[in-house]
């Protein structure tokens, strides 16, 4: 895929804008060199005239602490110049992987269900870093150095035009045949892009299932899979950079014909007595001093291509769209607020399928009103999960529609009618699985908000039975976890979880096997938890253990992504012809109630 140049342009606007003074300090600090770069070789001009003339010695000492100052100068305005230049390059890029982080976050399940971990950070970090490159060495490198050129040739114009126009034909070639070759090796940097992002994918997914591949002697197998995603990764790098192999072959014939112009023309004009040996050496000079920018527009046009092959993932990136918009539906004009309180929920004729493949849920109906609770209870496979996932908007129903809200009238709210954020805020969700991050305490249990006091924090802990392991940590709510659940039992895991919901306060709890691999002292710890959290709120429970589900008010068996069974808890309890009634009487864990 071409990248226009409106494209580049417009990623400069949009990055550097709010970055204007440095680039405006850069843009001194680069004019400024070059200025010192045109002005030395006329300093050498004079003293070799001079010195070949008789001059005066005095003069000459002058000439050359001149000099030697200019070119001191020149050495500290590069090494400035290029500080702020990755200055500039790496904040610019920095808020691009902020913003590439935060439009990944806003993409639905599917997408990532797509697409590996290890994938999205090799689009989000490695291919941004090469991003870094482009910034600041556009900036310093290659405006520099075409900025540089276009100085030296109207020096050279007041040397002498005919050498001035000879050289400006030689520098218009190079840039033309450069722009040319430009995009050459692009598509092969993309694929090495591509193929980079693979083996990220592959290394995350591996080295998350470490225990299981050693457990099942698989090692062997995967460094197999390694190697060959190295070997992929070698060949398309290989041929990416053979590609580039072409600009370096172009740039040793255009030196080549560059000096021959330079050489040339000086000694034809200093036989023709038009010349000193102080201009002829300036001209030779001033071709070095073409040579080298040029040289670096060279050699930076690799990183480019680099650069470019990036942007077209990073496009590609930024025109997904997910494919769960964030209410309201067309044809309304404003979202609709999620009601206060407890949330009752109806599912209307709800199916739902991943992808292409059959469908997970047919034709779902039901009810739960606000403050009841409902126990979920069905094979692995029978789309207890999927169900609760429809309910906060991970995914959409493929037929149907799901509502929230209370009993009265107008109460109830079509999830995709409202904002995602406004209705995840009201609902919470505490599964067996409890992801912790590498932050405090406090981060961990408030996701990040400084809004939610200390004290209120502490009252949480110590209301669930977290006293204990909360007075035993050494710097209280600063103490940094490790991240996943290192350094907790699974008890205090879980319970933490908890806390968080119990923070967000809201109206409806989903949990999600909480307590299915606890111990029994510790589940009477996360009972309590349960029974605190449910008071003024809706629940729906899923379940495989027929404890955990003593609290229902009604019970709901699904078999193969259809109701099975569906009724109040006693009811169905006190029905011999029930499912739930064989499922107590055999004293079978839910998993089992289909059997």
């Amino acid at each position: 895929m071409r990248i226009q140049f409106r494209e580049y342009r417009d990623l400069f606007i949009k990055y550097l804008r709010p970055r204007w003074a440095k680039v405006l300090l850069l843009t001194g600090l680069m004019l400024a060199g070059i200025a010192l770069q045109v002005a030395n070789p006329q300093i050498i001009r004079y003293f070799l005239d001079t010195a070949l003339a008789g001059g005066s010695q005095q003069g000459l000492v002058y000439a050359a602490l001149i000099f030697l100052a200019f070119a001191i100068t020149t050495q500290a305005l590069g090494v400035a110049a290029t500080y702020v230049g990755e200055d500039v390059g790496w904040s610019a890029t920095n808020a691009l992987r902020a913003d590439l982080a935060l439009h990944v976050l806003h993409l639905d399940m599917a997408y990532h269900n797509d697409h590996t971990p290890g994938e999205l950070i090799e689009r989000i970090d490695g291919d941004v870093a090469n991003l870094a490159i482009f910034f600041a060495t556009l900036v310093i490198r290659i405006i520099g150095s075409l900025l540089l050129v276009v100085g030296v040739l109207i020096a050279l114009t007041f040397v002498n035009w005919r050498v001035s126009v000879a050289l400006s034909a030689y520098a218009g070639l190079a840039l033309v045949l450069q722009t040319r070759f430009r995009e050459f090796a692009t598509p092969h940097w993309e694929a090495t892009r591509e193929v980079s992002g693979n083996l990220f994918g592959f290394l995350e997914e591996h080295l998350a299932g470490t225990e299981d591949i050693r457990s099942c002697g698989a090692a062997d197998y995967v460094l197999r899979d390694l190697y060959q995603f190295g070997r992929t990764r070698l060949a398309a790098e290989r041929k990416a950079a053979s590609m580039g192999i072409v600009l370096v072959l172009l740039w040793i014939g255009l030196f080549a014909l560059g000096q021959i112009v330079a050489f040339g023309a000086g000694y034809y004009l200093f036989q023709a007595g038009l010349l000193t040996v102080g201009t002829a050496y300036l001209i030779v000079y001033y071709t070095e001093v073409i040579f080298r920018p040029l040289a670096a527009i060279s050699n930076e046009v690799q990183n480019l291509q680099k650069a470019a092959g990036s942007l077209v993932r990073i496009r590609a990136l930024v025109q997904t769209t997910t494919q769960l918009p964030d209410g309201p539906r067309p044809g309304r004009l404003t979202a609709t607020p999620i009601p206060s309180g407890a949330l009752g929920v109806e599912f209307d004729s709800v199916s739902f399928r991943y992808g292409d493949r059959g469908l997970v849920l047919q034709d779902i109906s039901l009810q739960v009103a606000p403050g009841q609770v409902l126990g979920l209870l069905g094979r692995t496979g029978s789309g207890k999960t999927t169900l609760t996932r429809l309910l906060v908007r991970l995914y959409d129903p493929t037929t149907g529609s799901i509502r929230v809200g209370t009993l009265r009238a107008g109460g109830q709210v079509d999830v995709r009618d409202a904002r995602l954020a406004a209705l995840r805020r009201r609902i919470g969700v505490v599964t067996q699985d409890v992801q912790l991050f590498r932050a405090s305490v406090r981060d961990n249990l408030t996701f990040f908000d400084p809004a939610i006091a200390d004290d209120r924090i502490l009252a949480v802990i110590d209301e669930l039975g977290l006293g204990p392991w909360y007075r035993a940590l050494p710097a209280g709510l600063d103490t940094e976890l490790e991240g996943g659940s290192a350094g907790l039992s699974a008890g205090q895991a879980q319970l933490l979880a908890f806390t968080r919901v119990f923070l967000k306060d809201p109206g409806l709890v989903i949990l999600d096997e909480a307590s299915s691999r606890l111990d029994p002292a510790t589940e009477q710890l996360i009972e309590h938890a349960v029974d605190r959290l449910l008071v003024g709120r809706t629940g729906l429970i899923i379940a495989h253990r027929l404890d955990t589900v003593h609290r229902a008010d009604h019970i709901l068996i699904l078999e193969g992504g259809q109701i099975s069974e569906y009724g109040a808890y006693q009811a169905l309890r006190q029905d011999p012809a029930s499912r739930f009634y064989r499922l107590l009487q055999t004293g079978l864990d839910a998993s089992g109630v289909l059997a």
